[in-house]
């Protein structure tokens, strides 16, 4: 029994703190995971900006609102659960993934949430559990799953490393050349195919 596991920023969407760092002219909002390892770090950072700059929840999701899938996502990840079960795991939050899910046609995902006090001011976010990704596919893995994983960032590496396939998925050079072990891949039809023989 096979289970695949996405990431989504980078993977099936763009960044969303990218486009968000570009709509409001914060350079310093373009850190993702693919520059900062610790997420509670990036996190806290991020938070901070956001307070310096008076901006909140609102302001974030008038941005998402704005995004679209990456082209062939959708397409992608309609085929891939005609044959098999996906998740999406993914360090963002319930919050801002909800208006991208519908776009991809309500896919499950498993996030985090963010603690947003009533003048919509981002204080603090609620991860699910410690080492998300990596956790729940070894949670998959004991009740019976064989995981196949796919990600671009660090925080992937974990839970792509712990299942019996993983791939690397519109990656950064350096990530790619630390990990020359991990295939790599651009289009989502090579992606889809590899998937595919590892069922």
């Amino acid at each position: 029994m096979n289970i695949v596991c996405l990431d989504m920023e980078g993977v099936l969407v763009p960044e969303i703190w990218i486009a968000f760092a570009e709509e409001t002219g914060i350079p310093e909002l373009k850190k993702t995971t693919r520059d900062e390892p610790d997420y509670d770090k990036l996190m806290n950072y991020r938070i901070g900006i956001l307070k310096e700059h008076n901006l909140g929840l609102k302001e974030i999701k008038e941005t998402i609102s704005k995004i679209d899938v990456m082209p062939g996502a959708k397409e992608f990840l309609d085929e891939l659960r005609s044959i098999t079960q996906v998740i999406i795991l993914s360090d963002t939050f319930e919050q801002f993934a909800s208006p991208l899910m519908e776009k991809l046609g309500w896919p499950t995902i498993f996030c985090n949430t963010l603690e947003v006090a009533e003048n919509g001011e981002i204080t603090g976010f609620k991860m699910r559990c410690e080492k998300s990704k990596l956790t729940t596919v070894k949670a998959l893995q004991s009740i019976g799953y064989d995981t196949i994983a796919s990600g671009d960032s660090f925080n992937d590496l974990g839970m792509i490393q712990a299942s019996k396939a993983g791939f690397l998925f519109k990656s950064t050079d350096k990530i790619k050349a630390d990990y020359p072990d991990i295939p790599a891949f651009e289009e989502y039809g090579d992606l889809l195919e590899a998937i595919k023989k590892a069922l």
